[in-house]
């Protein structure tokens, strides 16, 4: 073990971590100050309070440093070996044996905690999210009072579609409410109605049918004039609500969701590129230290701020790329699944060049 935390490997994991913590902290920062800037009055217009508007910024802090922390990864990176080459210790490193690929093991150590701590905002952010928009009142700043033409997953595996939502009224038009079975014993059934009407904290359908599905393909239809769902407890202020953001949900919530969609037979495609993204983000932080390490071995030739424009300009060509990426995964000219891990595959391929050509 001593072998593997030298003196060394102790000096350079820590020069990384300090820059590391530095930046994952100030990149947020700035951006909280620029929101702010931008929104206070909006916010401040809907009667909410200073304490909670700090409070909720308090809460965005894992969102805005989620997409950061790849950037994060490479201003440690190339500050911390750009430091060391050019104060030469990478060359005594190497005049004492030691090979480039190994002074920067402490390196990828750390982008490999980075990446799990990624990871843990990925399923972090959507719960905070959500109570940074109750604490902005922002829900209640996007409710109307009808609806239309909309989709919406429910628990249960059910999936609503109806032409017409009114909350005023507690109505809606041409309602079909489908449930994806699992066997002969919870079979799969679409159940349709003209209208529904919410009293009583329960929904009253009117008018109409239901066709059960077995695996044997056999169908089991019947007609109604009034009935009731016990599992259709949702009331119409939920169901005012727009379809979830993918980006916050959690990875097994957006699964479910994707799998909702595609039961009623809707476009998943975003969704399913937000799912991957929560993985190929974070795996990013690994790959953009290989793709950092070789590059930070020039800046001795114009210092810090050639560190500096080489980190911002990657930052930047990454960022734009996983915008592009989610357009066109979106879209389905290339797989869903495949977009988000394009950018982290082109930077991936670069750095290992790289590396290979770096003397050792």
């Amino acid at each position: 073990m001593k072998h593997l935390f030298r003196p060394l490997d102790r000096y350079v994991f820590s020069e990384f971590w300090k820059i590391f913590i530095v930046t994952a902290l100030g990149f947020p920062f700035l951006l909280v100050v620029t929101d702010l800037a931008e929104n206070i009055d909006k916010y401040l217009n809907r009667h909410v309070s200073t304490s909670d508007i700090a409070l909720s910024y308090l809460y965005w802090i894992p969102d805005s440093m989620f997409m950061v922390l790849p950037a994060a990864v490479l201003f440690a990176t190339v500050f911390s070996i750009g430091g060391f080459t050019r104060h030469a210790e990478v060359t005594a490193a190497k005049a004492s044996g030691i090979s480039f690929y190994r002074l920067i093991m402490p390196i990828m150590l750390g982008a490999v905690l980075a990446c799990g701590l990624d990871l843990c905002l990925s399923e972090v952010v959507p719960i905070t999210n959500r109570k940074r928009s109750e604490l902005l009142k922002e829900d209640k700043a996007k409710v109307g009072t009808s609806r239309y033409n909309f989709t919406i997953a429910g628990e249960y595996g059910r999936v609503y579609m109806a032409y017409e939502l009114r909350t005023d009224s507690g109505t809606i038009r041409n309602l079909v409410i489908q449930r994806k079975g699992a066997g002969a014993s919870y079979p799969t059934y679409l159940l349709s109605a003209d209208t529904a009407r919410y009293r009583d904290r329960r929904w009253t359908l009117h008018t109409g049918r239901m066709d059960v599905v077995s695996d044997t393909g056999t169908v089991f239809s019947m007609t109604y004039v009034t009935g009731h769902d016990r599992h259709f407890t949702e009331e119409p202020g939920e169901m005012m609500s727009k379809s979830p953001d993918p980006a916050n949900m959690r990875y097994a919530e957006i699964t479910r969701y994707i799998n909702a969609i595609e039961r009623s037979g809707g476009d998943a495609n975003l969704s399913r590129v937000e799912r991957a993204l929560k993985l190929a983000v974070p795996v990013t932080c690994i790959i953009i230290a290989l793709f950092g390490a070789p590059l930070a071995t020039s800046t001795q030739r114009g210092g810090s701020a050639y560190g500096i424009a080489v980190s911002l300009a990657t930052t930047m060509i990454f960022l734009l790329m996983i915008q592009l990426t989610r357009a066109i995964g979106g879209k389905g000219v290339i797989p869903p699944d495949l977009a988000a891990w394009v950018p982290g595959a082109i930077f991936g391929v670069i750095g290992l060049v790289l590396l290979a050509r770096v003397r050792t």
